[in-house]
């Protein structure tokens, strides 16, 4: 007589299953019978390792060598408004200067050369309105290309 479907589920699991004696059967069955996953995984943490290493140790900055920092600004009257600024940079810097009013739109904009080394440099921007702030848009190596 054949068994039932229930009966043979019941009696495969029975004969073929690990029993609890022999574990290893168990977890040969469930991860593998190698150590392939853990070698892949342990090269791929490596490369990552030294790749973020190396991203990190050879980063510079967006803006290159030129590093600027806004000490003031004054945007007391509707023609012009002034700032002062830092600027520390190799062999002198060329930094572009801009005037915003309210709304964020740019209503002035000056060039400044700036002498190589750790210099404050102070200018002035002709505005066509009202400025209410200004700011250093970018400052970079003199020379250097667009």
């Amino acid at each position: 007589m054949q068994p039932t479907p229930e009966e043979d589920a019941v009696n495969s699991a029975e004969s073929t299953a690990a029993t609890p004696a022999d574990p290893d059967r168990v977890l040969r069955k469930r991860h593998g019978n190698g150590p392939l996953f853990f070698v892949i995984g342990t090269i791929f943490a490596i490369a990552t390792s030294i790749g973020w290493g190396y991203s990190v140790m050879s980063y510079s900055g967006l803006s290159g060598s030129v590093y600027h920092q806004v000490v003031s600004y004054d945007a007391g009257t509707a023609d012009e408004a002034s700032i002062t600024f830092e600027v520390n940079s190799r062999d002198g810097a060329e930094c572009l200067i801009t005037a915003l009013d309210d709304q964020h739109v740019e209503v002035g904009q000056e060039r400044l050369e700036v002498e190589a080394g750790n210099r404050m440099a102070t200018t002035t921007v002709d505005t066509i309105r009202q400025a209410s702030t200004v700011e250093i848009a970018s400052c970079r190596e003199q020379g250097s290309q667009d």
